[in-house]
C-alpha cells in the first residue's frame, strides 16, 4: 500500500495530564515561589487585588514559606530516581504509565505531564509539544470533581498560552470524571485491598472517612458544582464498597482564612469521634489522585495526631490511587473517551 503524503497523515496527537504544583523545593525560597504563584491566581483567591496583596505580600508570603518548607521536608521523596516532591513523582509516574498503556492499545499518542503552578509549567509543556510538531492536545486536569479553583484554572492558564500563540493547536478539555465507573473501581479496589489487611469498619466503633479538599463556601453558592461532585463520588464509591451510612462520612479539609468553608471539617470531625468512644478510624481522601501535602502531612501526620490525642486508638491512612494498575486503565479509558475521533 501507498503510504499516504505527510499532508494527509494523521496529525500528531498528545495528551496534557495537568496537576495542581509543587515547590522545587522544601526550602522557604522556593515556598515563597510557589505560594506566591498560587496563591495570586484570582480562580484561587476572589479578593479583590487592592484587598488582598498587601495581605498576601505583607503577611502571608513573609510567614508561611518557612512554616510550610518544614511541612515539605517532613514528607519530600529522597530515594534515587523518586527524589523529589511526592505530587511531582507521582504524577510524572502516571503521565509515563499512561503513555506506556495508550501505546500498548495500539494508539499513537505522547503523554506528558504539567503544573498549574511550579514546573514544569503548562506552557512549557505546550511549548515543547508544539515544537515537537504535535496538532492535537487533550487537556487532562487530575481533578475528578470539577472546580472553579482548579480545573477552571488549568483552562486559564492553557487561554494565557494560547493568546501569545500565532498558529495554535487543536486543544480538548476534560472537565470532570467524579463519576467515572473506572475512578469509582480504582478507589473500591483501593481501600478494599486496606481493608483485605485491616478489616472493614463496623460503624460503632470503627469508621471510614471520605476527606476531600476544601473550598470556600461562598464558592459553593455562588454555584461552583464542585460540593454536589464530592458527595456523587462518596456516593458512588460507598456503594461499591458495600457500606451503610452509619460506616463512612464524608468531611472537607485544608480550610485557609477566617471564612467559612465547606462543612464538616476533617479534623473536628475525627476529633469529635474520638471522643464520643470511635476506636479506629480509616482515611481515604479520593479528590486527590496523587500523595502530596495533603495527604501525607495534613491527614496522616496532624489528622492522626488529632484523632490519637483526643482518644482514639487507630488512626489508618489510605494512600491515594497514585499509580495503581487499575487507576492507569481508568484513566486511559477516560483519556480514550476524549480523544474519540482524534485517533
Amino acid at each position: 500500500m501507498t503510504p499516504l503524503p505527510s499532508s494527509m497523515s494523521t496529525p500528531k496527537t498528545a495528551v496534557l495530564l495537568c496537576n495542581l504544583g509543587t515547590p522545587d523545593a522544601p526550602t522557604p525560597a522556593a515556598l515563597r515561589r510557589y505560594l506566591g504563584e498560587f496563591l495570586s491566581d484570582q480562580r484561587v483567591v476572589e479578593l479583590p487585588r487592592f484587598v488582598w496583596w498587601p495581605i498576601l505580600h505583607g503577611i502571608i508570603l513573609r510567614v508561611r514559606p518557612a512554616k510550610s518548607a518544614k511541612k515539605y521536608a517532613s514528607i519530600w521523596m529522597r530515594d534515587g530516581d523518586t527524589s523529589g516532591s511526592p505530587l511531582r513523582v507521582w504524577t510524572e509516574r502516571q503521565a509515563n504509565a499512561l503513555d506506556a498503556q495508550l501505546k500498548a492499545s495500539g494508539q499513537h499518542v505522547t503523554v506528558r505531564y504539567a503544573m498549574r503552578y511550579g514546573s514544569p509549567s503548562i506552557a512549557q509543556q505546550l511549548d515543547a509539544l508544539q515544537a515537537e510538531g504535535v496538532q492535537r492536545i487533550l487537556i487532562l486536569p487530575a481533578y475528578p470533581q470539577y472546580s472553579a479553583t482548579t480545573t477552571a484554572s488549568v483552562v486559564d492558564a492553557v487561554a494565557h498560552w494560547t493568546s501569545k500563540i500565532r498558529s495554535l493547536p487543536e486543544l480538548r478539555f476534560v472537565n470532570r470524571y467524579h463519576d467515572d465507573t473506572g475512578y469509582i473501581n480504582a478507589l473500591a479496589a483501593r481501600i478494599n485491598t486496606h481493608w483485605a489487611q485491616h478489616g472493614r469498619p463496623d460503624g460503632k466503633i470503627s469508621k471510614l472517612v471520605l476527606s476531600f479538599h476544601g473550598l470556600p463556601e461562598r464558592n459553593r453558592t455562588l454555584g461552583d458544582p464542585y460540593y454536589d461532585e464530592c458527595q456523587t463520588t462518596a456516593r458512588l464509591l460507598a456503594e461499591a464498597l458495600r457500606l451503610t451510612p452509619d460506616q463512612y462520612l464524608v468531611t472537607f479539609q485544608s480550610r485557609f482564612g477566617a471564612a467559612k468553608w465547606l462543612q464538616p471539617y476533617t479534623e473536628p470531625t475525627v476529633m469529635a469521634l474520638a471522643r464520643s468512644g470511635v476506636q479506629r478510624v480509616d482515611v481515604a481522601c479520593p479528590g486527590f489522585t496523587s500523595d502530596c501535602i495533603e495527604t501525607l502531612e495534613e491527614i496522616d501526620q496532624e489528622v492522626r495526631e488529632a484523632f490519637l490525642t483526643s482518644g482514639g486508638q487507630e488512626f489508618r491512612y489510605i494512600p491515594c490511587l497514585n499509580d495503581e494498575l487499575a487507576w492507569i486503565s481508568a484513566l486511559e479509558r477516560i483519556a480514550q473517551k476524549h480523544l474519540s475521533g482524534w485517533l
